[in-house]
């Protein structure tokens, strides 16, 4: 495909870059992105993804835009409140990028739509905010060979990890099941600062940007860790090989 002017200019500051160029931009365009949610990790992944000229981006989530989501959903605004957060966020994106197509999926992600949804795309962000949907994204694009990037937040930390089809552990391989029901708190709960959301949501988005390039080095087979009042980031290794891991075998 051939860039336009406008395209040129608009990704100028990125194209320069020897990493990218015009075949990565190229590759960006073409690129197919699900995020699954659209809150305080699924804002900024949206918002860097469509400003970066990723051509197609689907968003999944239930959610109507509240109030108390504001703190921490840049993606969103109080003239949004009571608005399907998919919606929000689409029109957020094309007045961004026009350049990107944005599909919105207002739903609760399930075992029964999931494969439907990732089927097109060709890398997935899990930007949920519960167990249940995060073991479920894992599960699913383990078998369906979808490579993915989790991460979580609470307070002030964060965690991610990408996972690669035959490279390196799941997250399964990592957490196993999920932790009993209330045992663990949630961020209504428990709390988050919303820039802690901002800095992790950035980092989902910038592995999503290198799987559509092929270029550096992803987190895979790393779990990268984010302390907020410390300000430390850690690279914690993950086990190479976990044989009895019950979705993909340890397969690496």
């Amino acid at each position: 495909m051939e860039l336009t002017k406008e395209q040129k200019t608009r990704y100028h500051r990125q194209m320069v870059l020897q990493e990218v160029g015009t075949q990565g931009q190229r590759k960006l365009l073409e690129g197919k992105v699900l995020i699954i949610g659209a809150g305080g990790l699924g804002s900024p992944v949206a918002m860097y993804l469509g400003a970066a000229g990723v051509g197609t981006i689907g968003i999944a989530d239930a959610d109507e835009v509240d109030l108390s989501n504001l703190q921490r959903q840049i993606a969103h605004g109080t003239s949004d409140i009571g608005k399907p957060k998919v919606h929000s966020i689409k029109e957020t994106i094309q007045n961004i990028n026009p350049d990107v197509a944005v599909h919105a999926y207002q739903t609760f992600v399930n075992d029964e739509n999931i494969m439907e949804l990732i089927a097109d795309y060709d890398f997935i962000v899990d930007a949920t905010d519960n167990f249940p949907a995060k073991f479920l994204i894992n599960d699913t694009c383990v078998l369906e060979k979808k490579p993915f990037c989790h991460a979580g937040i609470l307070r002030f930390q964060g965690q991610l990890m990408t996972y690669l089809p035959g490279e390196g552990p799941c997250y399964r391989c990592v957490f196993r099941n999920p932790p009993p029901e209330h045992t663990v708190p949630n961020c209504k709960q428990a709390g988050v600062v919303g820039a802690v959301a901002g800095v992790v949501g950035s980092l989902q988005a910038m592995e999503a940007v290198k799987y559509l390039l092929g270029t550096g080095d992803l987190l895979v087979g790393k779990l990268l860790t984010y302390d907020a009042l410390r300000m430390e980031f850690r690279t914690v290794k993950l086990p190479v090989h976990v044989p009895d891991c019950p979705v993909c075998g340890g397969a690496s």
